[in-house]
C-alpha cells in the first residue's frame, strides 16, 4: 500500500474589484444565519456586517478569519476571503508527497495497513483515491484496467457500470446514500470539480432488475450497508469516514479515511479466511 498524489483543485477566483464582503455574504445565506446572529457570535454589530457585506467597511484580517470560523467555511476558501480582502493566504497547500507531511502519510499507511482484512482507503476533496489497503484491492478485484487508471477515483469505481455498481446488491439504496454524501459535501464547499464529478456519476445508468428477480431481503442492519458480491459471496459493510481535527493546512484538511467495518458475522469470518 502507498500513498499516491494527484493534482488537487485550484482555489476558488475571488469576484475581481468585489472584496470580500459578497463572498462573506454568500456564505452566511448559505449557513441560513441571519446578519444579526453572525453579529452576536463573532462578538460584532449587525450594522457592522452589512457594512463588510456591501463594501462599505474592510473588514481586518482578524474578522475575517473570525467570521469565516463562526460561518464554517472550508480551510482552502478561507484563504480566498483573505485574498478577496487584500491580504495574503494563512494557510499553506502543501503537496501530500512533501517531507513535511511524513509522519502524517506514515501515520496514515500505517492505519489502514492495520485496518486488514478488512478495507479502508485514502481519499481527497474530490474522492480521489491515495491510498488504499489490500481489503479494497480484494473488492476491486475485476474490474476493467481502463478504470483503474490513475487518478482512481472512488465515485467512478463505485457508480460507474462496469465498476462496482454490477455488483452492489442494494444498488439504489447505496447510491443514493453516496449521492445524497456528495450533495452535502457540494453545499459546504464552492466546488466546481466536485460538482462536475456528482453530475457525471449521477448520469450514469442505473440497472434494471432482471425479469423475475426478486428483490433481496431486507436484513435488519443498524445502518446503510454496502452489499457487494465477491467470489459468490455477499458481503456487507458499514462505512465510516475520519477528517482530521482543526487543520491548518488546506491537503490536510481535504483528507479523509474510509473505513468498511463488516456488517454481519459472515463478512467477518469471510475475511479473516483471507488472511489466514
Amino acid at each position: 500500500m502507498t500513498i499516491v498524489t494527484t493534482g488537487t483543485a485550484a482555489p476558488q477566483a475571488a469576484p475581481a474589484g468585489k472584496g470580500a464582503g459578497p463572498l462573506l455574504r454568500a456564505w452566511r445565506e448559505r449557513r441560513r444565519i441571519s446578519q444579526l446572529e453572525l453579529a452576536l457570535r463573532a462578538d460584532s454589530s449587525a450594522r457592522h456586517i452589512s457594512f463588510i457585506e456591501t463594501g462599505r467597511s474592510r473588514p481586518s484580517e482578524e474578522m475575517v478569519l473570525r467570521l469565516a470560523e463562526h460561518l464554517d467555511v472550508p480551510v482552502r476558501e478561507r484563504n480566498a476571503l483573505l485574498l478577496a480582502a487584500g491580504y495574503a493566504p494563512r494557510y499553506p497547500e502543501t503537496p501530500l508527497d512533501d517531507p513535511a507531511l511524513d509522519a502524517l502519510r506514515t501515520g496514515m499507511e500505517r492505519l489502514i495497513t492495520g485496518y486488514e482484512p478488512y478495507p479502508a482507503l485514502v481519499v481527497d476533496a474530490v474522492y480521489n483515491v491515495l491510498a488504499a489497503n489490500r481489503g479494497i484491492m480484494m473488492l476491486m478485484e475485476g474490474i476493467p484496467g481502463e478504470l483503474l487508471q490513475p487518478p482512481l477515483n472512488v465515485m467512478r469505481l463505485t457508480l460507474h457500470p462496469r465498476g462496482l455498481a454490477p455488483r452492489i446488491r442494494n444498488l439504489r439504496e447505496w447510491r443514493g446514500h453516496l449521492l445524497a454524501q456528495m450533495e452535502r459535501q457540494i453545499a459546504l464547499h464552492r466546488s466546481e470539480p466536485l460538482r462536475a464529478l456528482y453530475e457525471e456519476v449521477a448520469a450514469y445508468p442505473v440497472p434494471d432488475a432482471a425479469p423475475g428477480e426478486e428483490p433481496a431481503e431486507p436484513v435488519p442492519y443498524f445502518a446503510l450497508p454496502l452489499q457487494v458480491e465477491h467470489a459468490g459471496r455477499t458481503l456487507s459493510f458499514i462505512s465510516s469516514i475520519s477528517t482530521f481535527n482543526t487543520p491548518m493546512d488546506v491537503t490536510v484538511a481535504e483528507l479523509a479515511i474510509e473505513t468498511l467495518l463488516p456488517a454481519d458475522p459472515a463478512t467477518v469470518k469471510y475475511l479473516q479466511t483471507l488472511v489466514s
